[in-house]
Order: C-alpha cells, then sequence, then structure tokens
C-alpha cells in the first residue's frame, strides 16, 4: 500500500482535517464502528472536535493502540488523556469502551487479556479478510516508532499475537498492539506535527525499514496528514 500524504498549514488545520475523515470513515462504515487510537500530545486536539462532531456513537466502540503501563488516572494514561478530552463529553456507552488494562496485573497479563478483548470483539481467533479495525489513528515519534513499537525491540517480530509488551529506559513499560492487529484496518491515518518530525517523516515515507512506522502495511487506505512543519 503506498502512503498518501496530505499537508496542512498548522496543528489545528491538520486536527480540523483529521475529524473531517474520522466523520467520513464513520459515515461509510457498516453497522458496527471499530476505531483503535492514539495517545500522544498530537490528536487531543482531534478528540476535542469529534466532541461536537456528527459521530454515530451508539455503534462506535473504541480501543487503544498502545497503552503506557500507569493506573487510568494517571497524567501519562493515554486512556486518561482520551476521555478527558473525548469519551467524557459524548454519549458512548461505557461497554463500547474497550481500555487496555493497567493495574492488577502484570504487562504480560495485561497484553493477554487485551488480545482476548479483541479476538471477543471479532468473533475469531485468528484475523482473515475481514478488518479488525474500520481505522486506526497513529503517531510518529522521532525515533520512528509508532503505537509502542520501538526500534530494536523484540515486539516488533512479534507475528502471532495481537497484542504485546515492550520495556524502554525512557519510555518504561508499555503495552501494544502488534503489526497484524494495527494492519488488520480499513483505514490507517497517522498524524504527524511539528518541526522535529521533518526527517523522520521524509524517511519513513522513502520506506526506511530501519523505523518501525514503515515497517507497517495496512491492509487498506494508508495516510499521512503533516502541518507544514513536519512537512
Amino acid at each position: 500500500m503506498t502512503p498518501e500524504l496530505e499537508i496542512l498549514t498548522d496543528p489545528e488545520a491538520l486536527a480540523r482535517r483529521a475529524a473531517e475523515l474520522v466523520v467520513a470513515t464513520a459515515r461509510d462504515a457498516g453497522d458496527r464502528l471499530a476505531i483503535a487510537l492514539s495517545g500522544g500530545s498530537t490528536p487531543r486536539r482531534l478528540y476535542q472536535l469529534l466532541v461536537g462532531a456528527p459521530m454515530p456513537w451508539a455503534r462506535t466502540h473504541w480501543f487503544w493502540g498502545d497503552e503506557r503501563f500507569v493506573p487510568p488516572d494517571d497524567p501519562a494514561s493515554n486512556q486518561r488523556m482520551t476521555r478527558e478530552a473525548l469519551l467524557a463529553h459524548v454519549p458512548v456507552p461505557e461497554s463500547q469502551i474497550h481500555p487496555i488494562p493497567t493495574t492488577g496485573l502484570t504487562p504480560d497479563q495485561a497484553a493477554a487479556q487485551y488480545e482476548r478483548t479483541l479476538k471477543a470483539f471479532y468473533g475469531a481467533e485468528a484475523l482473515t479478510d475481514q478488518p479488525l479495525f474500520d481505522l486506526v489513528l497513529l503517531g510518529l515519534g522521532t525515533n520512528g516508532h509508532t503505537a509502542s513499537l520501538f526500534p530494536g525491540k523484540p515486539v516488533l517480530e512479534e507475528r502471532s499475537h495481537w497484542v504485546g509488551t515492550m520495556d524502554d529506559a525512557e519510555a518504561g513499560s508499555r503495552i501494544t498492539l502488534t503489526y497484524p492487529a494495527l494492519e488488520s484496518s480499513r483505514e490507517t491515518l497517522f498524524l504527524v506535527a511539528g518541526a522535529d518530525k521533518k526527517t523522520v517523516l521524509r524517511e519513513v515515507l522513502a520506506g526506511d525499514r530501519t523505523h518501525p512506522a514503515a515497517r507497517l502495511r495496512p491492509r487498506g487506505r494508508l495516510r499521512f496528514l503533516a502541518d507544514r512543519a513536519a512537512a
């Protein structure tokens, strides 16, 4: 799948364009919509904009592409950020919000439990031609990581499990969807903002496989939205 690049003037324009694409994907989806959310600072404004968007909240299921292994009320929690920016303000049934568990379990146990959640939603033990997600939202780190697929980590080679773990001296312990789960999507949308992403974005788009983001091969459409500073 050849990635498509769309350049926006600034982070606000990027967020507004991303919101348009999320709503369009929701409109074209079937009876049940599955979205995998990204953490970090870049998508926060997108989530705020979705609060007032014409989304089919009653039939949308929300998942996370990765999570720091911290309590859900921790300031670093992706779940906390998304709830504060979006999910606490829209009529989404709690049963359709599927956070990665991070309390009362080891990281390996949490990964296994989230994999069971995904398989129960999907209705099968193995991925087929039917995509797991309608939309996967992703970010891009300056080191080329996406979700919590960091350079040089064993989780990059995981092809049988849908969820894995990652430990890094600086980034800490994390739970992440693996390539097979992330790639099982109708639409994949990277949000990239800031001048510090300029070099890595160029290299990822050129297919430099030393960057984990460049190794992603979604079954559906792959788009990058970048602000002018990043592009």
